[in-house]
């Protein structure tokens, strides 16, 4: 086995391309993944986690690569990054006010994806298309900005009564979701929430949620040579050594033909990635 590098994992970089383009993070280290589909590739945990704020030492990693004080103290750890809808900025009593105002008071996208079927979502104006990209979505479809975080939750609230806003991980890596009529679905869809919507847009105002009526579909191709016939996990805390064949990447999942493993889960470990 040849060592690629080493450092605390990070969730994958990934590029629109076709097909989409990841590189592994470690530490201040970035690796092709793709060359190394049809290869034998190696994850080994090398048995420390350290907060990917603070840089502590932790036994544990709370929200995906924090220890627990900063779990506790960060906004980005708290309730409302889940439930937006729950935003507390106005309130006064936001974590920390100047991370909220760049990150909660700005532009937000309320989009349709295909992943393991329909779904709404909601994601900052400058993530897109990278949010599709973390969840394996093979097509994609912008079909309202919103000035708000909070606002963009409302609107997802509303929505999830018509769609779910939930991807099944288990159908992601099963095969690609069979192709939608995605603009069709969403003129349905603000059919049925038209009342609601309307009550938005009376409360914070037309220009804050507007719909974005000349939006294309993205279309998304994942480097996969073959899926798994039946999902088993791997997990780095039960058994810090992960190898196998790279049969393929989707979302933030490597496909090999031992297992797949999601890369996102393991953030701020410290791993060793090798191929042969």
């Amino acid at each position: 086995m040849v060592e690629l590098g080493r450092g605390a994992l990070d969730k994958m970089a990934a590029r629109l391309d076709a097909p989409v383009q990841y590189a592994f993070r470690l530490g201040d280290l970035q690796v092709p993944v793709n060359p190394l589909i049809g290869k034998t590739l190696r994850l080994e945990y090398l048995g420390a986690i350290h907060c990917s704020h603070c840089g502590r030492k932790t036994n544990k990693s709370f929200s995906q690569g924090y220890c627990y004080p900063c779990f506790k103290k960060l906004p980005q750890c708290d309730l409302c990054i889940v439930s937006p809808e729950k935003c507390h900025h106005e309130l006064g009593t936001c974590r920390d006010p100047e991370w909220g105002t760049s990150f909660c008071m700005t532009d937000h996208v309320v989009y349709l994806a295909n992943s393991s079927g329909i779904k709404v979502g909601i994601t900052r104006a400058t993530q897109l298309p990278t949010r599709w990209l973390d969840q394996g979505a093979t097509q994609a479809l912008p079909i309202l900005r919103v000035a708000t975080r909070q606002q963009s939750g409302l609107v997802e609230d509303l929505l999830r009564s018509q769609v779910p806003d939930k991807t099944n991980w288990r159908a992601l890596l099963k095969g690609d979701a069979e192709q939608l009529d995605l603009p069709a679905i969403r003129d349905q869809v603000f059919a049925a929430c038209a009342d609601g919507i309307g009550q938005l847009q009376q409360r914070f105002g037309l220009q804050a949620i507007q719909t974005v009526p000349d939006a294309e579909v993205q279309t998304i191709r994942y480097p996969v040579e073959a899926y798994p016939g039946k999902i088993v996990t791997h997990d780095l805390e039960k058994t810090p050594r992960v190898e196998g064949t790279l049969l393929g990447i989707k979302g933030q999942y490597l496909i090999l033909d031992t297992g797949v493993i999601n890369i996102r889960k393991f953030t701020a470990y410290t791993v060793a990635a090798s191929c042969a």
